[in-house]
């Protein structure tokens, strides 16, 4: 056995009250394994991979327990007992870690290379050009193009998917024996996530490692682990084989898990969601629901008939916004003299009709121009030509002030809730702030009380309103800006990634919220995601865009089933799959 955890507890002291992140787990892992680790955020997924690297900080301690590691030709040694000289020897070359954000991981101020070659210096003592040398050579093993060029460049001048693998050859390059990936392909483009997962496995093939892979994706499980740990809340729930757990899940909380991420092949009225097999108790204790997974998902699907109806209601309905031969482009390069010698066609030549009470789904990779479309809708970035028009009125030539006005009416949830609310503002008063710019709803008492009735309606409390961003869990915070959004009684709503870096059983409830919604105030929406599985689940339509341009458009059925462009049918092809149903 590789590594044998034993007992663990790890505890935070917050406001007088001690947490166990990490409440007495066991388990092993083996020579030469693919271990997923699985859970929603808050689980104790990450604590239990810093506790494996002894990187566990303050408030949090590690209280209890034992990590047994099997070093080569040697008796094994606990970890929590080395001096940190002696962890320090190990931490990064026999054992290394690759941390869920790349971009925070890297060292801004130093490229790529030397960040490698630094690293690899520090654990073998070679020579400078030596490890240069390596550096080049690890690029090339993790299928960076153009290694040697790419030494020399720093993280803000690669993409998310090329700093992941410099991440990886930074964690491999002592050639450990045990590897930890921290959420490594989270809010990753499919295409990008299935070539790290298939770069993971080739390297374990090669090197013979361990891997201990960490994840809020069941289907991302599904594809590269062998053996499975399924934790909740600091306890582990359920683990044994892969194929076992997704075959014949045991507990209440894996069913959920499985079951709400949204299905491929079926429309339904909601997503399930962990709610819907358990309840948990003010003791903490989880009470089972006698839910089967197919009973309740049979139960919630759309029958066709009715689907067929919503989109002759649809087709009959007027157009709420048409976009006619869009352009957006920005300067690539100037001469000295500052004329632009080339352009980025963010937008390329874009045309598509959205009907009243429709939700459009737009999707492909990162780069390929739909939160720069997004954004040119609303008029935040200027278009270089073309025709937007909102309910009869052209907006690409309305001058600013107009716009201002117009806006009430057209709204935007961000990707990222967290940097789109005022750390300094409560909730209440980021919810309240657009009713006061427009003039609504009279004095400060009748905002506050509408501002209480949005929280009722996403699902928070009325005491949350005096809370701060940081307060909150990222789903809440989701809902936030979703209430926010509501404020102003919108028609038209472009959700942009709005549930990309959620936990699947989050991503579910909010998902679940917006359609709710759309049923109750008719909203449109343009639902922007690289997720197909998601846009398929939300749209009526389905828009795929790649390099600025529209390479598929349909039914988002249809575009889903039966995909006409060979880079649509690469973005499904990349989809993780459950190939244990």
């Amino acid at each position: 056995m590789l590594v044998s955890i034993q007992n663990l507890t790890v505890t935070f002291a917050v406001e007088q009250e001690a947490v166990k992140a990490v409440n007495n787990i066991s388990l092993d892992i083996p020579e030469g394994s693919m271990l997923g680790i699985v859970g929603e955020s808050g689980s104790g997924k990450s604590v239990t991979a810093l506790s494996l690297m002894r990187l566990v900080q303050a408030p949090g301690k590690i209280t209890a327990g034992s990590i047994l590691y099997q070093a080569p030709g040697s008796a094994a040694v606990d970890l929590l007992q080395l001096s940190p000289e002696a962890m320090r020897t190990r931490r990064g070359n026999e054992i290394a870690m690759i941390f869920q954000e790349p971009m925070t991981s890297l060292n801004p101020l130093h490229t790529c290379g030397h960040q490698v070659a630094e690293t690899i210096r520090l654990h073998k003592g070679i020579s400078r050009s030596a490890a240069q040398q390596q550096t080049i050579a690890l690029f090339q093993q993790v299928k960076l193009p153009n290694p040697e060029q790419l030494l020399h460049r720093y993280p803000h001048e690669l993409s998310g998917g090329q700093k992941q693998r410099v991440m990886i050859a930074m964690a491999i390059s002592c050639q450990p024996r045990l590897l930890i990936a921290d959420e490594p392909t989270t809010a990753l483009d499919v295409t990008v996530q299935k070539a790290i997962l298939e770069l993971l496995k080739e390297l374990q093939q090669q090197t013979g490692m361990s891997i201990v892979f960490i994840t809020h994706d069941l289907g991302v499980i599904a594809e590269i682990a062998s053996q499975v740990v399924v934790m909740y809340k600091g306890n582990i729930v359920e683990q044994g084989p892969v194929q076992d757990l997704f075959r014949n899940p045991q507990h209440p909380y894996t069913r959920g898990l499985l079951a709400c991420r949204p299905p491929l092949d079926k429309q339904l009225y909601r997503l399930p969601v962990t709610a819907d097999f358990m309840e948990v108790d003010a003791a903490g204790h989880i009470h089972e629901k006698p839910y089967a997974v197919k009973e309740l998902v049979s139960n919630l699907e759309i029958p066709v008939a009715e689907l067929v109806i919503r989109e002759q209601q649809l087709q009959q309905s007027p157009p709420l916004l048409e976009v006619r031969d869009l352009h957006t482009w920005f300067p690539a390069q100037r001469s000295l003299l500052g004329k632009v010698k080339g352009w980025v066609k963010a937008v390329d030549g874009v045309s598509f009709t959205v009907q009243q009470g429709a939700t459009l789904g737009l999707v492909g990779e990162s780069g390929c121009g739909k939160t720069t479309l997004g954004r040119t809708l609303l008029r935040l970035i200027t278009p270089s030509s073309g025709s937007i028009i909102y309910k009869g009125r052209e907006l690409s030539t309305l001058p600013a002030a107009d716009m201002r006005d117009l806006r009430k009416d057209m709204q935007i949830i961000f990707q990222d809730p967290y940097s789109s609310l005022n750390p300094r503002q409560t909730i209440g008063q980021a919810i309240m702030e657009p009713m006061l710019v427009h003039g609504l709803y009279g004095q400060e008492q009748g905002r506050k009380q509408k501002v209480l009735e949005l929280l009722e309606k996403v699902n928070l409390h009325p005491e949350h309103f005096y809370r701060y961003p940081h307060e909150f869990s990222g789903g809440q915070r989701q809902r936030v800006v979703i209430a926010r959004a509501l404020a102003l009684h919108p028609s038209f709503i472009i959700c942009d990634e709005s549930v990309a870096a959620l936990d699947v059983s989050i991503q579910a409830q909010v998902l679940n919220l917006l359609i709710q919604l759309r049923q109750e105030y008719g909203f449109t929406y343009i639902f922007i995601s690289h997720d197909l599985s998601v846009v398929r689940f939300m749209s009526d339509r389905m828009i795929v865009m790649n390099k600025g341009k529209i390479v598929e458009s349909g039914p988002a059925a249809q575009v889903y089933d039966r995909p006409q462009s060979p880079y649509t049918q690469q973005l499904i092809a990349a989809i993780p799959k459950n190939r244990y149903a």
